[in-house]
Protein backbone atom coordinates (compact mmCIF):
# COMPACT_ATOMS: atom_id res chain seq x y z
CA UNK A 1 0.00 0.00 0.00
CA UNK A 2 1.25 3.47 -0.85
CA UNK A 3 1.52 5.56 2.28
CA UNK A 4 0.97 9.33 2.20
CA UNK A 5 3.53 10.97 4.47
CA UNK A 6 3.60 14.62 5.48
CA UNK A 7 7.04 16.06 5.93
CA UNK A 8 8.85 18.45 8.16
CA UNK A 9 10.55 21.55 6.84
CA UNK A 10 13.90 19.77 6.89
CA UNK A 11 12.56 16.82 4.95
CA UNK A 12 10.91 19.13 2.44
CA UNK A 13 14.25 20.79 1.87
CA UNK A 14 15.86 17.39 1.23
CA UNK A 15 13.19 16.04 -1.11
CA UNK A 16 12.01 16.84 -4.59
CA UNK A 17 13.00 17.66 -8.11
CA UNK A 18 15.04 20.79 -7.41
CA UNK A 19 18.41 21.11 -5.66
CA UNK A 20 18.49 20.51 -1.90
CA UNK A 21 17.16 23.26 0.34
CA UNK A 22 15.22 24.87 -2.50
CA UNK A 23 12.56 22.49 -3.82
CA UNK A 24 10.02 22.24 -1.04
CA UNK A 25 10.86 25.64 0.41
CA UNK A 26 10.45 27.55 -2.87
CA UNK A 27 7.14 25.85 -3.58
CA UNK A 28 5.78 26.52 -0.10
CA UNK A 29 6.94 30.14 -0.16
CA UNK A 30 5.38 30.63 -3.59
CA UNK A 31 2.01 29.14 -2.66
CA UNK A 32 1.86 30.98 0.65
CA UNK A 33 2.94 34.20 -1.08
CA UNK A 34 0.07 33.80 -3.53
CA UNK A 35 -2.29 33.43 -0.60
CA UNK A 36 -0.77 36.58 0.88
CA UNK A 37 -1.57 38.41 -2.37
CA UNK A 38 -5.15 37.14 -2.11
CA UNK A 39 -5.40 38.36 1.49
CA UNK A 40 -4.16 41.86 0.68
CA UNK A 41 -6.44 41.94 -2.35
CA UNK A 42 -9.47 41.01 -0.28
CA UNK A 43 -8.61 43.66 2.31
CA UNK A 44 -8.39 46.18 -0.54
CA UNK A 45 -11.84 45.21 -1.83
CA UNK A 46 -13.32 45.63 1.65
CA UNK A 47 -11.44 48.78 2.65
CA UNK A 48 -11.06 50.90 -0.48
CA UNK A 49 -13.66 52.54 -2.70
CA UNK A 50 -15.09 50.32 -5.43
CA UNK A 51 -16.11 53.13 -7.79
CA UNK A 52 -15.36 56.78 -8.43
CA UNK A 53 -17.79 59.69 -8.61
CA UNK A 54 -18.80 58.69 -12.15
CA UNK A 55 -19.56 55.10 -11.17
CA UNK A 56 -16.47 53.68 -12.85
CA UNK A 57 -14.45 50.97 -11.07
CA UNK A 58 -11.42 52.20 -9.15
CA UNK A 59 -8.01 50.78 -10.00
CA UNK A 60 -7.99 48.67 -6.84
CA UNK A 61 -11.36 47.12 -7.59
CA UNK A 62 -10.41 46.58 -11.22
CA UNK A 63 -7.40 44.57 -10.08
CA UNK A 64 -8.79 42.71 -7.08
CA UNK A 65 -12.58 42.70 -7.48
CA UNK A 66 -13.66 39.08 -7.82
CA UNK A 67 -10.07 37.93 -8.36
CA UNK A 68 -8.91 37.92 -4.74
CA UNK A 69 -11.69 35.61 -3.57
CA UNK A 70 -11.20 33.37 -6.63
CA UNK A 71 -7.47 33.14 -5.88
CA UNK A 72 -8.28 32.00 -2.36
CA UNK A 73 -10.63 29.33 -3.72
CA UNK A 74 -8.14 28.02 -6.28
CA UNK A 75 -5.44 27.85 -3.60
CA UNK A 76 -7.84 25.94 -1.38
CA UNK A 77 -7.93 23.31 -4.11
CA UNK A 78 -4.12 23.33 -4.24
CA UNK A 79 -4.09 22.77 -0.49
CA UNK A 80 -6.38 19.76 -0.81
CA UNK A 81 -4.04 18.32 -3.45
CA UNK A 82 -1.04 18.72 -1.16
CA UNK A 83 -2.89 17.23 1.78
CA UNK A 84 -3.69 14.12 -0.25
CA UNK A 85 -0.11 13.62 -1.45
CA UNK A 86 -0.61 15.27 -4.87
CA UNK A 87 -2.25 12.15 -6.24
CA UNK A 88 -5.60 10.41 -6.47
CA UNK A 89 -6.72 8.91 -3.17
CA UNK A 90 -7.62 5.24 -3.27
CA UNK A 91 -11.03 4.38 -1.88
CA UNK A 92 -9.41 2.00 0.62
CA UNK A 93 -7.30 4.87 1.99
CA UNK A 94 -9.98 7.53 1.93
CA UNK A 95 -11.31 7.47 5.50
CA UNK A 96 -8.62 9.73 6.91
CA UNK A 97 -8.68 12.42 4.20
CA UNK A 98 -12.48 12.45 4.15
CA UNK A 99 -12.71 12.85 7.92
CA UNK A 100 -10.08 15.58 7.87
CA UNK A 101 -11.91 17.50 5.15
CA UNK A 102 -15.29 17.17 6.84
CA UNK A 103 -13.99 18.37 10.20
CA UNK A 104 -12.02 21.12 8.52
CA UNK A 105 -15.19 22.25 6.76
CA UNK A 106 -17.12 22.20 10.05
CA UNK A 107 -14.42 24.18 11.87
CA UNK A 108 -14.11 26.84 9.17
CA UNK A 109 -17.88 26.98 8.85
CA UNK A 110 -18.24 27.54 12.59
CA UNK A 111 -15.72 30.40 12.49
CA UNK A 112 -17.61 31.86 9.55
CA UNK A 113 -20.97 31.62 11.31
CA UNK A 114 -19.45 33.32 14.35
CA UNK A 115 -18.47 36.19 12.03
CA UNK A 116 -21.98 36.20 10.62
CA UNK A 117 -23.11 38.86 13.07
CA UNK A 118 -20.94 41.42 11.30
CA UNK A 119 -22.24 43.92 8.73
CA UNK A 120 -22.57 42.35 5.28
CA UNK A 121 -22.48 45.81 3.67
CA UNK A 122 -18.88 46.14 4.85
CA UNK A 123 -17.77 42.63 3.89
CA UNK A 124 -19.49 39.41 2.90
CA UNK A 125 -18.01 36.63 5.03
CA UNK A 126 -16.89 33.86 2.69
CA UNK A 127 -15.99 31.17 5.24
CA UNK A 128 -19.39 29.42 5.44
CA UNK A 129 -19.34 29.13 1.65
CA UNK A 130 -15.87 27.62 1.85
CA UNK A 131 -17.20 25.05 4.30
CA UNK A 132 -19.82 23.99 1.76
CA UNK A 133 -17.18 23.91 -0.99
CA UNK A 134 -14.93 21.58 1.01
CA UNK A 135 -17.77 19.14 1.54
CA UNK A 136 -18.66 19.19 -2.16
CA UNK A 137 -14.99 18.70 -3.04
CA UNK A 138 -14.63 15.43 -1.13
CA UNK A 139 -15.50 13.17 -4.12
CA UNK A 140 -12.88 14.97 -6.20
CA UNK A 141 -9.95 13.53 -4.25
CA UNK A 142 -10.90 10.06 -5.47
CA UNK A 143 -10.90 11.05 -9.16
CA UNK A 144 -7.99 10.89 -11.59
CA UNK A 145 -6.58 14.28 -12.52
CA UNK A 146 -8.04 14.31 -16.04
CA UNK A 147 -11.50 13.69 -14.65
CA UNK A 148 -11.07 16.46 -12.06
CA UNK A 149 -10.17 18.82 -14.91
CA UNK A 150 -13.18 17.69 -16.93
CA UNK A 151 -15.42 18.15 -13.89
CA UNK A 152 -14.13 21.68 -13.43
CA UNK A 153 -14.86 22.57 -17.04
CA UNK A 154 -18.30 21.00 -16.82
CA UNK A 155 -19.08 22.96 -13.66
CA UNK A 156 -17.83 26.24 -15.12
CA UNK A 157 -19.83 25.80 -18.32
CA UNK A 158 -22.91 23.97 -17.09
CA UNK A 159 -23.76 25.12 -13.57
CA UNK A 160 -24.32 28.79 -14.53
CA UNK A 161 -26.81 27.59 -17.15
CA UNK A 162 -28.50 25.36 -14.58
CA UNK A 163 -28.69 28.26 -12.14
CA UNK A 164 -30.32 30.48 -14.76
CA UNK A 165 -33.07 27.87 -15.00
CA UNK A 166 -33.41 27.29 -11.25
CA UNK A 167 -32.98 30.77 -9.76
CA UNK A 168 -36.57 31.89 -10.50
CA UNK A 169 -37.79 28.83 -8.57
CA UNK A 170 -35.50 29.26 -5.58
CA UNK A 171 -35.99 31.55 -2.56
CA UNK A 172 -34.52 35.03 -2.84
CA UNK A 173 -31.17 35.20 -1.00
CA UNK A 174 -30.93 37.51 1.98
CA UNK A 175 -27.30 38.46 1.27
CA UNK A 176 -26.85 38.72 5.03
CA UNK A 177 -23.75 37.17 6.50
CA UNK A 178 -24.73 33.60 7.48
CA UNK A 179 -24.82 33.21 11.26
CA UNK A 180 -25.70 30.53 13.81
CA UNK A 181 -29.18 32.02 14.05
CA UNK A 182 -29.80 31.23 10.38
CA UNK A 183 -28.62 27.66 10.95
CA UNK A 184 -31.20 27.22 13.72
CA UNK A 185 -34.12 29.19 12.28
CA UNK A 186 -33.94 28.30 8.58
CA UNK A 187 -31.36 25.59 7.83
CA UNK A 188 -32.87 24.82 4.42
CA UNK A 189 -32.76 28.43 3.29
CA UNK A 190 -29.19 28.74 4.57
CA UNK A 191 -28.12 25.64 2.66
CA UNK A 192 -29.76 26.95 -0.51
CA UNK A 193 -28.02 30.29 -0.19
CA UNK A 194 -24.62 28.74 0.52
CA UNK A 195 -24.84 26.31 -2.35
CA UNK A 196 -26.80 28.09 -5.09
CA UNK A 197 -28.07 31.62 -4.57
CA UNK A 198 -25.54 33.44 -2.36
CA UNK A 199 -22.63 35.66 -3.28
CA UNK A 200 -20.15 32.76 -3.41
CA UNK A 201 -22.36 29.83 -4.51
CA UNK A 202 -20.50 26.68 -3.56
CA UNK A 203 -21.82 24.54 -6.42
CA UNK A 204 -20.58 27.04 -8.98
CA UNK A 205 -17.34 27.80 -7.14
CA UNK A 206 -16.48 24.12 -7.17
CA UNK A 207 -14.85 24.97 -10.51
CA UNK A 208 -12.16 26.87 -8.60
CA UNK A 209 -11.41 23.91 -6.34
CA UNK A 210 -11.18 21.62 -9.37
CA UNK A 211 -8.66 23.98 -10.97
CA UNK A 212 -6.63 24.15 -7.78
CA UNK A 213 -6.67 20.39 -7.31
CA UNK A 214 -5.37 19.87 -10.85
CA UNK A 215 -2.63 22.48 -10.38
CA UNK A 216 -1.67 21.09 -6.98
CA UNK A 217 -1.09 17.63 -8.42
CA UNK A 218 1.53 19.00 -10.80
CA UNK A 219 5.23 19.12 -9.95
CA UNK A 220 5.33 22.75 -8.95
CA UNK A 221 9.11 22.78 -8.46
CA UNK A 222 9.83 22.31 -12.15
CA UNK A 223 10.45 25.45 -14.17
CA UNK A 224 8.68 24.05 -17.22
CA UNK A 225 5.51 23.42 -15.21
CA UNK A 226 5.63 26.88 -13.67
CA UNK A 227 6.06 28.57 -17.05
CA UNK A 228 3.26 26.48 -18.52
CA UNK A 229 0.95 27.59 -15.73
CA UNK A 230 2.00 31.22 -16.20
CA UNK A 231 1.35 31.18 -19.96
CA UNK A 232 -1.96 29.37 -19.53
CA UNK A 233 -3.18 31.67 -16.77
CA UNK A 234 -2.22 34.88 -18.57
CA UNK A 235 -3.75 33.68 -21.84
CA UNK A 236 -7.01 32.69 -20.18
CA UNK A 237 -7.26 35.88 -18.15
CA UNK A 238 -6.60 37.98 -21.26
CA UNK A 239 -8.88 36.06 -23.62
CA UNK A 240 -11.99 36.14 -21.45
CA UNK A 241 -12.58 39.94 -21.49
CA UNK A 242 -12.09 39.93 -25.25
CA UNK A 243 -14.60 37.10 -25.68
CA UNK A 244 -17.10 38.90 -23.44
CA UNK A 245 -16.70 42.16 -25.36
CA UNK A 246 -17.23 40.41 -28.68
CA UNK A 247 -20.34 38.60 -27.48
CA UNK A 248 -21.86 41.68 -25.90
CA UNK A 249 -20.99 44.20 -28.60
CA UNK A 250 -20.45 42.45 -31.93
CA UNK A 251 -23.28 39.97 -31.39
CA UNK A 252 -25.58 42.50 -29.70
CA UNK A 253 -25.74 40.75 -26.36
CA UNK A 254 -25.61 44.08 -24.55
CA UNK A 255 -28.51 45.32 -26.60
CA UNK A 256 -30.57 42.33 -25.53
CA UNK A 257 -29.65 42.90 -21.89
CA UNK A 258 -30.95 46.46 -22.06
CA UNK A 259 -33.99 45.45 -24.12
CA UNK A 260 -35.06 42.99 -21.40
CA UNK A 261 -34.04 45.29 -18.53
CA UNK A 262 -37.64 46.19 -17.53
CA UNK A 263 -38.41 42.55 -16.67
CA UNK A 264 -35.06 41.87 -15.00
CA UNK A 265 -36.15 43.23 -11.63
CA UNK A 266 -33.36 45.80 -11.68
CA UNK A 267 -33.49 49.54 -12.17
CA UNK A 268 -31.47 51.23 -14.89
CA UNK A 269 -28.89 52.32 -12.33
CA UNK A 270 -28.67 48.82 -10.85
CA UNK A 271 -28.21 47.31 -14.30
CA UNK A 272 -25.41 49.77 -15.08
CA UNK A 273 -23.78 49.00 -11.75
CA UNK A 274 -23.99 45.26 -12.33
CA UNK A 275 -22.36 45.54 -15.73
CA UNK A 276 -19.60 47.83 -14.46
CA UNK A 277 -18.89 46.56 -10.96
CA UNK A 278 -20.29 43.04 -10.87
CA UNK A 279 -22.97 41.40 -8.79
CA UNK A 280 -23.68 39.40 -5.69
CA UNK A 281 -23.13 35.91 -7.04
CA UNK A 282 -25.64 35.79 -9.88
CA UNK A 283 -27.17 37.70 -12.77
CA UNK A 284 -30.80 38.37 -13.78
CA UNK A 285 -32.61 35.62 -15.63
CA UNK A 286 -34.36 37.98 -18.04
CA UNK A 287 -32.10 36.94 -20.94
CA UNK A 288 -29.48 34.28 -21.56
CA UNK A 289 -27.10 37.00 -22.73
CA UNK A 290 -26.28 37.75 -19.11
CA UNK A 291 -24.12 34.62 -19.23
CA UNK A 292 -21.78 36.47 -21.62
CA UNK A 293 -20.87 38.97 -18.89
CA UNK A 294 -17.52 38.59 -17.14
CA UNK A 295 -18.08 41.16 -14.36
CA UNK A 296 -16.89 40.23 -10.83
CA UNK A 297 -19.00 37.91 -8.71
CA UNK A 298 -21.50 37.18 -11.46
CA UNK A 299 -20.58 33.46 -11.50
CA UNK A 300 -21.00 33.26 -15.27
CA UNK A 301 -18.83 30.87 -17.30
CA UNK A 302 -16.62 33.76 -18.46
CA UNK A 303 -16.30 35.16 -14.95
CA UNK A 304 -15.23 31.74 -13.65
CA UNK A 305 -12.75 31.07 -16.46
CA UNK A 306 -11.23 34.55 -16.34
CA UNK A 307 -10.67 34.51 -12.60
CA UNK A 308 -9.29 30.97 -12.74
CA UNK A 309 -6.81 32.29 -15.28
CA UNK A 310 -5.77 35.22 -13.11
CA UNK A 311 -5.45 32.97 -10.05
CA UNK A 312 -3.23 30.48 -11.88
CA UNK A 313 -1.11 33.34 -13.26
CA UNK A 314 -0.56 34.86 -9.81
CA UNK A 315 0.38 31.50 -8.32
CA UNK A 316 2.77 30.80 -11.18
CA UNK A 317 4.35 34.24 -10.84
CA UNK A 318 5.03 33.67 -7.13
CA UNK A 319 6.44 30.21 -7.83
CA UNK A 320 8.60 31.59 -10.62
CA UNK A 321 9.96 34.33 -8.38
CA UNK A 322 10.92 31.76 -5.78
CA UNK A 323 12.41 29.42 -8.36
CA UNK A 324 14.51 31.96 -10.24
CA UNK A 325 15.60 34.47 -7.61
CA UNK A 326 16.18 31.93 -4.82
CA UNK A 327 17.72 33.79 -1.84
CA UNK A 328 16.74 37.24 -3.06
CA UNK A 329 13.20 35.95 -3.55
CA UNK A 330 13.02 34.89 0.06
CA UNK A 331 13.42 38.52 1.13
CA UNK A 332 10.63 39.55 -1.22
CA UNK A 333 8.34 36.60 -0.63
CA UNK A 334 8.65 36.10 3.13
CA UNK A 335 6.34 39.01 4.12
CA UNK A 336 3.71 37.80 1.65
CA UNK A 337 4.24 34.16 2.60
CA UNK A 338 4.09 34.95 6.31
CA UNK A 339 0.71 36.61 5.83
CA UNK A 340 -0.40 33.80 3.53
CA UNK A 341 0.52 31.13 6.06
CA UNK A 342 -2.06 32.41 8.58
CA UNK A 343 -4.81 33.86 6.42
CA UNK A 344 -7.65 32.36 8.46
CA UNK A 345 -6.49 34.23 11.55
CA UNK A 346 -5.72 37.46 9.69
CA UNK A 347 -8.93 37.38 7.65
CA UNK A 348 -10.95 36.95 10.84
CA UNK A 349 -9.09 39.82 12.49
CA UNK A 350 -9.70 42.01 9.44
CA UNK A 351 -13.45 41.34 9.46
CA UNK A 352 -13.66 42.13 13.18
CA UNK A 353 -11.58 45.29 12.73
CA UNK A 354 -13.63 46.86 9.92
CA UNK A 355 -16.78 46.21 11.95
CA UNK A 356 -15.34 47.87 15.06
CA UNK A 357 -15.07 51.46 16.20
CA UNK A 358 -11.31 51.24 15.70
CA UNK A 359 -11.72 51.59 11.94
CA UNK A 360 -11.76 55.40 11.86
CA UNK A 361 -9.19 56.19 9.15
CA UNK A 362 -10.11 57.21 5.64
CA UNK A 363 -10.00 54.30 3.15
CA UNK A 364 -6.47 54.62 1.75
CA UNK A 365 -4.85 55.30 5.12
CA UNK A 366 -6.90 52.53 6.69
CA UNK A 367 -5.85 50.04 4.05
CA UNK A 368 -2.17 50.92 4.33
CA UNK A 369 -2.37 50.69 8.13
CA UNK A 370 -3.91 47.22 7.90
CA UNK A 371 -1.27 46.06 5.42
CA UNK A 372 1.54 47.32 7.67
CA UNK A 373 0.10 45.65 10.77
CA UNK A 374 -0.51 42.40 8.91
CA UNK A 375 3.05 42.28 7.56
CA UNK A 376 4.64 43.05 10.93
CA UNK A 377 2.45 40.70 12.97
CA UNK A 378 2.53 37.88 10.43
CA UNK A 379 6.31 38.01 9.93
CA UNK A 380 6.96 38.08 13.67
CA UNK A 381 4.49 35.24 14.31
CA UNK A 382 5.83 33.21 11.37
CA UNK A 383 9.40 33.52 12.68
CA UNK A 384 8.52 32.54 16.24
CA UNK A 385 5.25 30.73 16.88
CA UNK A 386 4.78 29.51 13.31
CA UNK A 387 1.20 28.42 12.73
CA UNK A 388 -1.52 31.00 13.40
CA UNK A 389 -3.88 30.36 16.33
CA UNK A 390 -6.97 29.61 14.24
CA UNK A 391 -4.88 27.56 11.82
CA UNK A 392 -3.58 25.58 14.79
CA UNK A 393 -7.11 24.93 16.02
CA UNK A 394 -8.31 23.73 12.62
CA UNK A 395 -5.20 21.57 12.24
CA UNK A 396 -5.67 19.98 15.64
CA UNK A 397 -9.32 19.13 14.99
CA UNK A 398 -8.95 17.89 11.42
CA UNK A 399 -5.78 15.89 12.07
CA UNK A 400 -7.37 14.31 15.11
CA UNK A 401 -10.42 13.32 13.07
CA UNK A 402 -8.21 11.76 10.40
CA UNK A 403 -6.36 9.70 12.99
CA UNK A 404 -9.53 8.69 14.76
CA UNK A 405 -11.07 7.01 11.73
CA UNK A 406 -7.85 5.43 10.46
CA UNK A 407 -6.90 1.99 11.69
CA UNK A 408 -3.63 1.72 13.65
CA UNK A 409 -0.67 1.21 11.37
CA UNK A 410 -2.32 3.00 8.45
CA UNK A 411 -2.55 6.50 9.83
CA UNK A 412 -1.32 9.26 7.59
CA UNK A 413 0.59 11.96 9.38
CA UNK A 414 -0.19 15.36 7.98
CA UNK A 415 -1.61 18.77 8.40
CA UNK A 416 -5.06 19.86 7.47
CA UNK A 417 -5.07 23.42 8.69
CA UNK A 418 -5.54 26.55 6.62
CA UNK A 419 -2.33 25.63 4.76
CA UNK A 420 -2.19 21.94 3.83
CA UNK A 421 1.02 21.82 1.85
CA UNK A 422 2.95 18.60 1.90
CA UNK A 423 4.35 16.06 -0.47
CA UNK A 424 4.99 12.31 -0.40
CA UNK A 425 8.35 11.27 0.97
CA UNK A 426 11.08 9.88 -1.30
CA UNK A 427 12.46 6.47 -0.31
CA UNK A 428 15.43 8.02 1.50
CA UNK A 429 13.47 10.57 3.50
CA UNK A 430 12.66 10.17 7.15
CA UNK A 431 9.15 8.72 7.30
CA UNK A 432 8.57 9.65 10.91
CA UNK A 433 8.95 13.43 10.80
CA UNK A 434 6.15 15.68 11.87
CA UNK A 435 4.34 18.36 9.92
CA UNK A 436 6.11 21.55 9.04
CA UNK A 437 5.45 24.10 11.73
CA UNK A 438 3.61 26.46 9.40
CA UNK A 439 0.84 23.94 8.68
Amino acid sequence: MTQTVYLSRAALDRAGDAPPATAGRSRLLGVDAARGVALFGMIAVHSLYQSDALGRPTWSFTIFGGRAAALFAVLAGVGIAFMTGRRRVRLADGAGPVAALVVRALAIGAIGLALGYTDASLASVILPYYAAMFVLAIPLVFLPTWLVAFTGLAVAAGVPVLRQLLLPQLPEPTYDNPAFAHLVDAPGALLTELSMTGEFPAVTWLAYLCAGLVVGRLTLTRLGVILGLLYTGVALAAAVPVASWVLLNRYEGLQQIWFTQPKSGLTVAETSGLLALGGDGSTPTSTWWWLAVDAPHTSTPLDLLGTIGSAVAVLAAMLLLGHVARRAASVLLVPLAAAGSMTLTLYTAHIVFINSELDTLEPTAGYLAQVLVVVLVATAWWATAGRGPLEGLVTLLSRGAGRLVTRPGRASRGRAGMSMYARPAPPSADRHVTAWRRG
